[in-house]
């Protein structure tokens, strides 16, 4: 009886020995595997990364090869783990289940970064803007410095840093200032009603002739009378600086101001100020 025992022990001991030893080659076979596929993810992303970081139209290559790394070594990990647990006896069903519930939970708990970094793609894809581009979204303008997989940084004219989720940025109305070729320039010069027929058309000629006279300027220029206001003549110019740069267009608006108040004195036109006529009655 205790021979028998004994045998039955041995025989317990041998098959458990051997159910250890599969276990531990499993193991090691499996982290193998995952370390190789590993290196080679890492080396499909960085010739990827070689190719697109040098083209300015990409973006934030950098974080978006890095995100879909860890997505594929997830993957890795979760097959090869799943598949291992099922060699060994364990239901894959249950193990799919109970990722999915608790992926489920991180999805709800994430929404608002996911949603971001599915606008950051967009903003990819659509190549809205890129780093160092002058834009316009809702009543926030300035330069990108930044764009993470979550938010877009801007730097605005006051040097405020305002950062804005991705997610937003792709559903609003987006103006890249950047992306013109030429920038408007909309003035308006008021004169006073005194002013004669031939001073009135004077003063269309020379701003007219200013802006042809300008190498900083396009030549499709209009001039022209805009509004009898209530106390000027408004004429009105509309034209084209040969410029993307915000601080270079100001300087340009500003130049053309200072130069024709110059020459509107020279000819003597009166620049109108606000008045108001009173009539007494006796």
């Amino acid at each position: 009886m205790l021979e028998r025992l004994l045998s039955n022990i041995d025989k317990f001991d041998k098959v458990f020995s051997a159910f250890k030893l599969n276990l531990v080659l499993g193991v090691i076979v499996n982290l193998i595997i995952i370390a190789v596929l590993f290196k080679l993810t890492d080396v499909f992303m960085l010739k990827i990364y070689e190719k697109c970081k040098n083209n300015p139209n990409m973006g934030p290559i950098h974080n978006v090869l890095l995100i879909i790394n860890r997505i594929i070594k997830f993957l890795i990990v979760f097959v090869l783990v799943a598949s291992f647990l099922q060699s060994q006896g364990y239901s894959l069903t249950s193990l799919i289940a109970g990722f999915g519930i608790t992926g489920l939970a991180v999805g709800f708990a994430a929404q608002q970064t996911i949603a971001s970094v599915f606008g950051t793609f967009a903003i990819l894809t659509d190549k809205v803007y890129k780093m160092g581009d002058y834009i316009k979204v809702n009543d926030t303008e300035g330069i990108v410095e930044n764009i993470n997989l979550r938010s877009t940084k801007i730097r605005t004219r006051d040097h405020y840093l305002v950062t804005i989720p991705n997610d937003k940025m792709a559903d609003s109305v987006i103006a890249n200032i950047s992306e013109a070729n030429k920038r408007r320039i909309d003035l308006t010069f008021a004169v006073t009603y005194d002013t004669s027929d031939e001073k009135l058309q004077r003063a269309m000629d020379i701003i007219k002739e200013h802006i042809e006279s300008r190498d900083d300027m396009h030549k499709d220029i209009i001039v022209f009378i805009d509004e009898l206001a209530e106390s000027s003549v408004n004429i009105r110019l509309l034209a084209y600086a040969k410029t993307k740069v915000y601080d270079t267009f100001i300087k340009t608006r500003s130049s053309i101001y200072y130069e024709i108040v110059k020459l509107f004195r020279k000819e003597g036109i009166d620049f109108a100020f606000p008045t108001t006529t009173v009539y007494l009655e006796q």
